[in-house]
Order: C-alpha cells, then sequence, then structure tokens
C-alpha cells in the first residue's frame, strides 16, 4: 500500500514539476506516474554506478556531480520515455530537477514519513 501511495505522490510532483517548468511535458497523469518510475530506476541503477565511479569527483565537488548525474539521468529518461515524457535540453531538465527535489521537500514535511 505504501508502494502505491508512493508511486501516485511522485506522478504528482512529477506533473507538477512539468507543469511548473517551462519545456518540460508529460502526456498526463498516468505517464507522469510511469515517467516517476523511470526516472527513479534509471537513477538507481545507471546513477548508482555512475556515482560509484565518481565518488573521489563528487567528494571533492560536495556532490555537485551527484547532482550532475541526476539531471543526466532525466535527460536519459527523456529519451526512453519517448514523446510521453520530453525535456527541451540540459538547462531545462536542470531545472525539473530542481523543482522536483523542491516539491518533494514540501510534499515530505507535509506528509510526514512514518517509521
Amino acid at each position: 500500500m505504501r508502494f502505491i501511495i508512493s508511486l501516485l505522490i511522485t506522478g504528482i510532483v512529477v506533473a507538477a514539476a512539468a507543469y511548473l517548468v517551462p519545456g518540460a511535458q508529460v502526456a498526463g497523469f498516468g505517464w507522469a506516474i510511469l515517467t516517476g518510475l523511470v526516472i527513479g530506476l534509471v537513477n538507481a541503477i545507471v546513477g548508482g554506478i555512475l556515482r560509484l565511479f565518481t565518488f573521489p569527483l563528487n567528494w571533492l565537488t560536495f556532490g555537485l556531480v551527484s547532482f550532475i548525474i541526476t539531471v543526466l539521468m532525466i535527460m536519459l529518461s527523456d529519451n526512453i520515455m519517448g514523446s510521453k515524457f520530453d525535456v527541451d535540453g540540459f538547462w531545462t531538465a536542470v531545472l525539473f530537477a530542481i523543482v522536483v527535489a523542491i516539491i518533494e521537500m514540501i510534499v515530505g514535511k507535509v506528509i510526514g514519513k512514518k517509521e
């Protein structure tokens, strides 16, 4: 049940970020849920491997490399999703990642996490 709620919240966050960021589009709410799932999976698998290899550089840049990897994973998700999720370029993906992070932070504070 928690996984389904998490997917719905992720869909809302992706749909809201696509609405707020000019140059980012998602085809609908169902596609926003799938886009959130694809971004999460790509970020966990490919992004995790990249973060492992770039750990020393990430440590030296205080996590900036990790953020750039997240942006690249959003762009990779754009390529995987085709026309259902579209981000116009690198800077649009940067803004999309920032907006998603801010919305997730707000939602996390409002809902709160039960352990």
